[in-house]
């Protein structure tokens, strides 16, 4: 029986806990209702269970009959603070919460991995790391564990692997690249200090409005003529603050928004070119401004070789067709960063695409479907990469 034939027996279960955590979908680092339902999934496995004290992450380990190498699967299990407008059996069941970027299927689908290779553990020469992991969606839950010391020696893979469904892209087809394949995510926050007064006697104060404004427009003009059109960055500010009333100059205006980059070159210039632009144009208009820069989580970075290595995969399991090229990074972000700054590895992006393409709605939609059917691709490339690398 081929892999994906035996992921395919294996999509039923895979299926029933997808669901079951979608409707009961959780926040941040601490999800005990989806831990639980994990380990409820692994029971009779008899898998080597860690479990982390800063969260409710969990890390199963099959061993196989012989020594050899280790590698390191991941599956996030957070959703994300916002409704679910979809008409389903199993929609969310806890107002303002919604399994919108598919960790319920990497769950589930890391799940139907660990009990297909259970069944070749006799012929496996190593290890494979299940790791369910928290808190993906901004509370560094990857971070959290490494810095546990949960990967090092001697349980320090020796590559790691992850996949992320996409509902834009045909169901069962992989994509990725090598090189950076997500965008390193900060967030900043300034608060511009002027005078208030009347509105009618704008020279008597220094009104911090229309400098917020000609901050925001400074730093547009920096990012087109100071960043690499090469090594671009992309700054939206996303929201300016200030004023009560038609009649009132305010003494404050605050402004807020995200950076994405796509190297450390890049994002470094970034984060020094604006933080001067928002204190000298300050400056100019006789303003105080405080400017912030939150550093989120850094780029995602494929291994060219393992790269090279899952697209391979992807085709002897699935032919030629079942892999399409990226042809450059997305700007979301990821905090499977921090595993592929420490070790060598990849992720790429599963199509699960709804059958009525009219359905189709990207990630954080509030309206995101996926094709079920596609997790046995997710599940089937899971254990090849596994079995491929542990004999390599």
């Amino acid at each position: 029986m081929s892999i994906f034939a035996e992921a395919s027996s294996f999509l039923p279960e895979v299926v029933e806990l997808r669901r079951k955590i979608h409707a009961n979908p959780e926040l941040g680092n601490h999800l005990p209702e989806t831990t639980a339902a994990v380990l409820e999934s692994l029971e009779g496995l008899d898998l080597d269970i860690r479990l982390s004290e800063r969260t409710t992450s969990v890390i199963a380990t099959l061993h196989g009959a012989k020594p050899g190498k280790r590698i390191l699967l991941r599956g996030d299990m957070d959703a994300l603070p916002m409704p679910e407008d979809n008409d389903l059996p199993f929609a969310s069941k806890k107002p303002g919460m919604m399994h919108a970027c598919g960790h319920d299927s990497h769950t589930a689908m890391l799940m139907g991995a660990a009990k297909l290779l259970k069944q070749h553990q006799s012929n496996l020469s190593g290890s494979v790391d299940f790791f369910f992991q928290t808190g993906e969606e901004g509370y560094f839950g990857a971070r959290e564990v490494l810095e546990e010391g949960f990967f090092e020696a001697p349980n320090a893979p020796d590559a790691v692997f992850a996949m992320h469904i996409t509902p834009l892209l045909k169901a069962g087809v992989f994509t990725g690249r090598p090189g950076p394949l997500l965008a390193a995510a900060d967030f900043f926050q300034m608060t511009i200090k002027g005078k208030g007064g009347h509105a009618s006697m704008p020279h008597d104060c220094i009104d911090p409005i229309p400098v917020a404004c000609e901050i925001v427009q400074a730093f547009q003009s920096f990012v087109t003529r100071r960043i690499p059109a090469f090594d671009p960055v992309v700054l939206t500010t996303t929201k300016i603050e200030a004023g009560t009333t038609s009649n009132v100059i305010p003494e404050i205006a605050t402004a807020m928004g995200t950076l994405r980059s796509t190297s450390e070159k890049s994002r470094n210039l970034a984060h020094e070119g604006l933080a001067q632009i928002a204190k000298k144009v300050g400056e100019a208009h006789d303003c105080e401004v405080i400017f912030e820069m939150d550093k989120g989580y850094p780029v995602t970075v494929n291994e060219a070789d393992f790269t090279e290595f899952a697209r391979q995969t992807v085709i002897d399991l699935f032919g030629e067709q079942g892999y399409l090229p990226m042809r450059s990074p997305m700007m979301g972000a990821e905090d499977f960063s921090y595993l592929l700054q420490r070790f060598p590895g990849a992720m790429l992006f599963l199509g699960v695409k709804p059958e009525d393409s009219a359905l189709a709605a990207p990630c954080h939609s509030n309206r995101m479907i996926l094709n079920e059917e596609a997790m046995a691709h997710g599940v089937a490339l899971h254990a090849q990469v596994a079995l491929n690398f542990l004999r390599s």
